[in-house]
């Protein structure tokens, strides 16, 4: 015998008028979560996909070089190219010159090698009147660049589509006449020392909150309301005060007539003549950074030992436990949520500050966001800019990789 088919009030199968009124809740859930999903695309992933794709993109020269990069491929990289290359790069560069469109090429070699830009500027006014022939001749004659075989083999190392040398740059590495690693001159080594700096800075600020916030958090957790409350709004006052006057005033306060110097002096610390340098260098980052970056630690502390009971300090002092036994193992362990939570997002706030450092840092106080904003803005190198930022997010991930895997995310809580 058949099952009685059962029907909704508008004379539709139920199984029928159920999967449609599931469907319409579907297609509803995702035109809620589309705005949000589009403003994701737009501003988070589409800037992020671009500039992992800036970072190894060298099509510009291969294309602008073709026949000279052809040429290049017998070339064994020791002595100076023979005549077909300089040929070639006649057969390339002559119609740049004629049209004027060399400016790019000119900017882009130039990161791959100081001097390139002055020489091929100098070539590019004479090569016009160049004579059929006997290239290599005129092109040494034109700038001494071309006598330097370093500088064919910077062309010759930008010949892929895709290369990975911004990450080699980045990391002071590079690459010789054969292709292979090669660290680059003890002088040019740079972005090592800003990478180590850059961790150093985050990793210290990270802890110089949590020293200052602790007992901060605590004092916060256990005040009466009233009181808590207003000291509340003295954790919070510095997010309702713009990030560049906070740091400017640091500025005021730091530098060698400033009232932190006059001070020190006050107590004897220091001669009026031999004050100590606390402005633009790595003591005014720390001490700024600290600052600002203060109430990321407190927030999350707070929210954690605000729920745990006083009855629990109470049950451990009446066991036998010591006030300092008692906290450190009860109270302590229930706030590790909390510092777990307010260390990262310090430490990942920390590694990619960058107004502070600029301003209060100086050269020596520097960190590799600044180097970034430099490459962006002045020097132009948007590749080398990427592929730094590129970097410094894989460098974040890891961290965040390593934390979960020693700790455990499920762990932190921010309330």
């Amino acid at each position: 015998m058949s099952q009685e088919q059962i029907l909704s009030s508008d004379g539709i199968p139920l199984e029928q008028s159920l999967k449609k009124a599931e469907r319409k809740n579907k297609i509803r859930a995702t035109l809620l979560v589309a705005p949000l999903f589009v403003f994701l695309l737009i501003t988070f992933v589409f800037p992020i996909g671009d500039m992992l794709f800036r970072s190894v993109d060298d099509r510009m020269i291969t294309q602008t070089l073709p026949n000279t990069f052809k040429a290049l491929e017998k070339w064994d990289g020791d002595s100076l190219p023979d005549e077909e290359v300089y040929e070639a790069f006649y057969k390339d560069f002559h119609p740049l010159a004629v049209n004027k469109e060399a400016g790019k090429l000119f900017q882009r070699l130039n990161y791959e090698k100081s001097g390139f830009s002055s020489g091929l500027k100098s070539t590019n006014r004479k090569i016009i009147d160049f004579e059929q022939g006997n290239y290599k001749e005129q092109f040494m004659k034109a700038h001494k660049i071309w006598k330097d075989p370093e500088y064919w083999v910077a062309i010759k190392n930008t010949a892929p589509n895709f290369s990975y040398a911004k990450y080699l740059k980045g990391l002071d590495l590079d690459l010789d006449n054969y292709g292979k690693i090669v660290q680059v001159e003890e002088d040019r080594r740079i972005h090592k020392i800003l990478w180590m700096r850059t961790l150093k800075v985050a990793f210290w600020v990270t802890v110089f909150c949590f020293i200052l916030a602790y007992p901060i958090s605590h004092l916060l957790a256990t005040l009466p309301i009233k009181y808590s409350n207003l000291l509340m709004i003295c954790v919070l006052l510095p997010f309702w005060t713009s990030l560049l006057v906070r740091t400017s005033s640091w500025m005021v306060l730091l530098q060698q007539q400033g009232p932190v110097n006059d001070f020190i002096v006050w107590l004897g610390l220091a001669s009026d003549d031999n004050r100590p340098e606390l402005m633009y260098n790595v003591i005014g980052t720390f001490v700024a950074m600290t600052q600002i970056l203060l109430p990321f630690m407190v927030l999350p502390l707070y929210s954690v030992m605000k729920t745990i009971s006083p009855s629990l300090i109470r049950a451990g002092k009446s066991l036998g436990g010591t006030p300092l036994i008692s906290f450190y193992k009860i109270y302590f362990p229930l706030t590790i949520p909390g510092i777990g939570a307010g260390c990262l997002l310090v430490f990942i706030l920390a590694i990619g500050y960058y107004i502070t450092p600029a301003l209060v840092g100086g050269a020596s106080g520097s960190l590799i966001s600044n180097t970034i904003a430099y490459h962006m803005k002045s020097s132009l190198d948007w590749a080398f800019a990427s592929a730094l930022g590129t970097m410094l997010l894989v460098g974040v991930l890891v961290i965040y990789w390593i934390y979960n895997k020693l700790v455990g995310i499920d762990n932190i809580k921010l309330g």
